[in-house]
């Protein structure tokens, strides 16, 4: 299947997903998160979900990093240069939608990708050798790429693994992706 083709199935199977049951399958990742050997790390970069992408809510992990005191990291996207710039997040950051329906920081104490030790990561859809299919637009491909190379890539997925996802040179493949059911380990 093509990456394109990918991407509308995935979307389709997101939105047929109830409310309900995408809150659960969100808890039930946040939970697989706690049996990854990954909680001795200082700094965590999490996405923030976009509502109308009906994406993992993150809520739940936020919530565990913050219990375990774990300096937690957000970006903002520069549509301009696709970038991202990274902000710590702390009890009075103004978090705010772009243009796009992104939650982002408004600003706040910038943090170099280099520093940062777990990158959870947002996905349509996966492989079984840890290669991620996004949107299609690079940003985190580009992200990961100037982050320390013994970074942990942490993918939150709805879903099972795809058998293979077609995958360019600059696509950055994960170490981890969570399920609802599973911890896929690449």
């Amino acid at each position: 299947m093509t990456k394109a083709a990918l991407r509308k199935a995935y979307k389709t199977k997101r939105q047929n997903l109830s409310e309900q049951t995408r809150e659960d399958f969100s808890l039930a990742i946040a939970n697989q998160a706690l049996t990854l050997p990954i909680w001795e790390s200082q700094y965590y970069h999490l996405f923030l979900p976009i509502a109308r992408q009906l994406e993992v809510n993150t809520e739940y992990l936020l919530h565990i990093l913050q219990g375990k005191d774990k300096s937690v990291v957000v970006s903002k996207s520069n549509f301009e240069d696709s970038s991202l710039t990274h902000y710590l997040l702390e009890d009075h950051t103004v978090i705010k939608p772009n243009a796009w329906g992104i939650p982002e920081p408004l600003d706040g104490i910038e943090i170099p990708a280099q520093r940062l030790q777990v990158v959870f990561i947002p996905l349509l859809a996966y492989d079984l050798k840890g290669n991620r299919l996004g949107y299609g637009k690079g940003f985190y491909d580009r992200f990961l790429a100037d982050c320390d190379p013994k970074v942990i890539k942490i993918g939150l997925s709805f879903f099972p693994p795809e058998q293979d996802i077609p995958n360019d040179p600059t696509d950055v493949p994960l170490n981890y992706c969570i399920s609802p059911e599973k911890v896929y380990k690449f």
